[in-house]
Formats: structure tokens, C-alpha cells, sequence
């Protein structure tokens, strides 16, 4: 057996964390919240409205770069929700790991506002959706990156994730 990351990644209030935890179960892997893995200050920084700057991002990212690393050197399967927005991003927690694929859950604003404003007690702001969308490097033609749709129920998106995933065990 090889250990396995996934990266579940995209803008605020796509369905990370819930899509994430759900392939988690369905995979029966490890699953870890990227945002749990934010130092306080980014968390403070967000809360208030402002964006996170590379700068932010660094000690964050290394942390996820971590995890993967974790989970691939005790043989494990993971699952770990990240926004990796950028392509230096995914590149920065590949670094090191021999075995990651993203699942890239792709919607359009006007949905994902509409979820953001159905949840409750997240840190992150709706006014922050703008700058994810402008910071995105859309992951289209990325080795190792599977593009999701996010229109559509909770099962049927993890169903397709699932299925790119199991289809794709050993890219």
C-alpha cells in the first residue's frame, strides 16, 4: 500500500470541508480541515475582512505540505481541505510528497455566494469570495488535478470526486 494525499481545493464556500469529509468517509481515509492548520494570526486577518498575502499563506501551506507528507510516509490515505489557489501553492505541498492529487471543486459565484450565505459561523467573510476569484490560477490541463462541478447535491459530488479518485489511484 502507498500513502495517499487528496487536496480538496477552491474558493471560499465551495463545499471544502464538507465535500472533503464526505470522500474522507466514503474512502475511508484520514480527514483534516486545512483551516485548523492556520496560525492565529491568519485567522484574525481573515475574520477582520482582509485578505491573506503570499507572505500569510507561507507557514500555512508548509503545514499542509506537512500533513500529505505525514499521511504518505505512514502509508495512510488523507484527505486535507485547502483553497490552493495558486499553481506555486499546489506545486509548494507536492514538494517533497510523491503521491498527491487535487480534487478542484469548481462553481460558479453566484452559487457559491449563495452557499456562503447559508452557513453560519465560518470566519471567512462573503466580501472575501472577490479576492479568491481573482487570486484563482485555474487549475485546467495541471497534471494530477481533477475539476469538479459543484452544481449538484452533496452526493452527487462526492460520488464524481470518489469516482475520478478511484479511477485515478496511481496518477
Amino acid at each position: 500500500m502507498t500513502g495517499r494525499s487528496i487536496i480538496v481545493m477552491g474558493v471560499c464556500g465551495c463545499g471544502k470541508s464538507t465535500i472533503g469529509e464526505n470522500i474522507a468517509n466514503r474512502l475511508n481515509a484520514k480527514f483534516i480541515d486545512g483551516d485548523d492548520l492556520h496560525p492565529k494570526a491568519n485567522i484574525q486577518k481573515m475574520a477582520s475582512g482582509t485578505p491573506l498575502e503570499d507572505i500569510d499563506r507561507a507557514p500555512w501551506l508548509e503545514r499542509i505540505r506537512d500533513a500529505a507528507y505525514s499521511i504518505e510516509t505512514k502509508n495512510e490515505t488523507g484527505v486535507i481541505v485547502c483553497s490552493a489557489l495558486k499553481k506555486k501553492y499546489r506545486d509548494q505541498i507536492r514538494e517533497g510528497n510523491k503521491n498527491v492529487q487535487f480534487i478542484f471543486l469548481d462553481g460558479s459565484k453566484s452559487l457559491i455566494l449563495d452557499r456562503m450565505r447559508a452557513r453560519q459561523g465560518h470566519f471567512m467573510r462573503e466580501t472575501m469570495l472577490d479576492s479568491q476569484l481573482e487570486t484563482l490560477e485555474r487549475p485546467d490541463q495541471e497534471a494530477g488535478v481533477f475539476t469538479i462541478s459543484i452544481d449538484g447535491s452533496i452526493d452527487n459530488i462526492v460520488d464524481a470526486a470518489v469516482a475520478v479518485l478511484v479511477g485515478n489511484i496511481n496518477e
